[in-house]
């Protein structure tokens, strides 16, 4: 399967082939949650898959890099980016605010990427643990994937250095509000020799996404992948292609976070006009640091898609300064932006009128 270089193959293929997948592998994953035993683990289980489809949806249009083995590619993309969600709505909707509980749950998305036998007792510092093995099965899911691999050497460092970004962020984020600024900034300090140009807010965004995590490991499993180009793969999406992916991601939530008293980046910018300036930047440089990549076409593809898809979700239309930022960036996006724009559109109101 030729990796796809233009919107509207990279869209029949998305229709065709992957999404048929990505629904098959999660309504797996909604039976092994409908049976967790323990009532508010079995909820946010559920809740994590029936709220963020969307996530192992646009993820999983990775697992096209893995050509023939694209399925195994998105056996791995729902696992881990369901283990994610459910996490994240563990420590954001549910009973703890102890960061000592965020980091132990969050040691499932380190072992998931450890083909070897290893578990945590992941929910080891909360009352509610009896979850009948569903989280432990996520974690095998992706181990089986991982450990068949002839090329996980190449990739395993990065894999690992991602994954120490994302779930530190993880438990930065869902402390006590009054702790959240000053660990992330202090947490930033650490780091910020290696990243650069960008505030703390930048890097923790750039640091939420998985998107890394998920083509390293199609490449590894459909081409002929080497270290050098893991390093490309790493340089290219980490920081400013999952910066521009989680920077959207905000953007669009502005208002329910606004509302709900959830921490959002978007909101440390001075203006609407500096917050359009960053986007930009980032954008620009996404699209820079696609050059060095293998297939750069294609990852293009992804940066204009990311543009389309989120500024076509219908939260936009409800906030003002937001919408119009949109038609901006839409704009400069161009006609693949705007096709990506139009197809979000259509997607979702054809969802709407899909049966339950």
């Amino acid at each position: 399967m030729a990796i796809p270089v233009k919107p509207a193959s990279l869209m029949a293929k998305t229709y065709k082939t992957i999404l048929p997948a990505v629904r098959e592998e999660l309504s797996h994953w909604k039976k092994r949650a409908e049976a967790i035993p323990n009532e508010e683990l079995r909820r946010q289980a559920l809740a994590s898959i029936e709220t963020k489809t969307f996530h192992c949806e646009g993820g999983a249009i990775l697992a096209l890099i893995a050509k023939k083995e694209y399925r195994r590619a998105i056996k791995f993309i729902v696992a881990y980016q369901t283990i994610s969600d459910y996490l994240d709505n563990l420590c954001d909707r549910s009973t703890s605010l102890d960061p000592d509980d965020f980091a132990s749950l969050h040691d499932a998305m380190f072992d998931a990427l450890l083909p070897a036998p290893s578990y945590g007792d992941y929910y080891s510092k909360r009352e509610d643990r009896d979850d009948g093995g569903y989280l432990a099965a996520l974690v095998d899911t992706c181990k089986s994937v991982l450990e068949s691999m002839e090329r996980y050497p190449v990739i395993k460092d990065h894999l690992l250095d991602l994954c120490g970004f994302y779930c530190e962020l993880q438990v930065h984020k869902h402390v006590i509000p009054e702790e959240r600024e000053g660990r992330l900034i202090e947490w930033f300090a650490r780091h910020k020799k290696r990243m650069p140009e960008m505030e703390w807010y930048e890097f923790s965004a750039c640091s939420g996404s998985t998107l890394g995590i998920f083509c390293l490991v199609s490449y590894a499993l459909g081409t002929d992948f080497l270290k050098d180009d893991a390093q490309r793969v790493m340089n290219g999406y980490f920081p400013y292609i999952q910066g521009l992916h989680i920077l959207l991601d905000y953007l669009i939530d502005q208002e329910e976070d606004r509302e709900g008293g959830d921490l959002n980046f978007c909101f440390y910018y001075q203006s609407q006009e500096a917050l359009f300036e960053r986007l930009m930047h980032f954008i620009k440089e996404a699209d820079r640091h696609t050059e060095g990549l293998p297939n750069p076409r294609f990852h293009r593809l992804i940066n204009r898609g990311l543009l389309g898809i989120y500024l076509s979700d219908e939260k936009v239309r409800s906030q003002a300064g937001v919408r119009r930022l949109a038609k901006k960036i839409i704009q400069y996006g161009g006609p693949v932006s705007r096709f990506f724009y139009i197809n979000g559109i259509a997607y979702r109101l054809f969802q709407k009128v899909l049966p339950n």
